[in-house]
């Protein structure tokens, strides 16, 4: 790579969120992958297109000839455990790591690549996505063990519903208060309930799934928790809008029955969940959603 390429998600959203902490990131990225091909032996390709906001991510070949693929990462929140849940699947539904390498900001993982490595959502309509999110879900959930890293769910959820209220505060005409009251409480409340635990994705979609040779669609980009499994079946919903609009009770209760959850503990966490989103301008489309959902 003589002139050093960026993919077009990652550098609009370092320019919109002016960090400067970012910015400088950013600057360093040609000399962060260059001593990661160097550290790992790889000849690196440029970047997949438009890419993602967090990372740099490209295909590249290791020494012996391997295809993988070179993910430099802006170490964040959500992505804490990305390279531990990894390693926990072990190529079970979900792409190997073959290494990890974390130098302050940056998170550097070396991955399996999916060859062809078409997305599911560019693959198979929405209800064929479906059967392969759910089939992935009971193939990904299992127990951690003893001493693991993973965050509970109820964490995450908390922090959400904290920055909701607090949004909330400032705009309490956006939505009814028994609603938004009756939605956090759940959101707060769903994943302290007793019950399995089990190894989340909480990001299971169907643009984080690749068609694979090993196995037919594996995960990328995984947000570990430990949790609920219920909530896993949310973001694949949240990602197919017409549908979920036209019928929010019969889409939740279909997915319920495919990854072989509780259909009104799915309905509970989807309402809380779109309560939760629609105050985001972008997500406002949730709010029928939610009316419809409402208990």
């Amino acid at each position: 790579m003589d002139r050093f390429p960026l993919p077009v998600a990652l550098a609009d959203a370092v320019a919109q969120e002016d960090s400067p902490e970012r910015t400088d990131w950013l600057a360093r990225l040609p000399e962060l992958v260059r001593a990661l091909a160097v550290r790992w032996s790889l000849t690196v390709g440029p970047p997949y297109q438009p890419g993602g906001v967090a990372s740099w991510v490209a295909p590249a070949r290791d020494a012996s000839g391997r295809d993988v693929v070179l993910k430099v990462g802006w170490s964040h929140f959500e992505s804490a455990h990305e390279a531990d849940g990894l390693a926990a699947w072990d190529g079970r539904g979900a792409v190997r790591l073959h290494d990890v390498h974390v130098d302050g900001p940056t998170t550097a993982l070396l991955l399996e690549r999916c060859v062809p490595g078409t997305t599911l959502r560019a693959a198979l309509p929405e209800p064929e996505q479906d059967e392969v999110v759910a089939a992935l879900l009971r193939k990904l959930w299992h127990e951690p063990g003893a001493g693991h890293p993973f965050r509970p769910l109820a964490s995450m959820c908390d922090a959400w519903a904290d920055a909701f209220d607090e949004d909330y505060a400032g705009r309490p005409g956006d939505l009814d208060p028994g609603i938004a009251r009756a939605a956090m409480d759940l959101f707060r409340g769903l994943p302290r309930d007793a019950g399995p635990h089990l190894l989340l994705v909480t990001d299971l979609h169907a643009d984080n799934v690749l068609a694979a040779r090993r196995e037919p669609w594996l995960l990328i980009d995984p947000k570990p928790y430990v949790g609920d499994p219920t909530y896993d079946v949310l973001q694949h919903l949240l990602n197919c809008r017409d549908r979920l609009v036209a019928d929010p009770r019969g889409s939740v209760r279909r997915m319920a029955a495919l990854a072989d959850v509780d259909a009104e503990r799915a309905e509970r966490w989807l309402f809380a969940r779109a309560v939760q989103q629609s105050l985001d301008p972008p997500w406002r489309w949730l709010r029928p959603v939610a009316r419809a959902l409402a208990p």
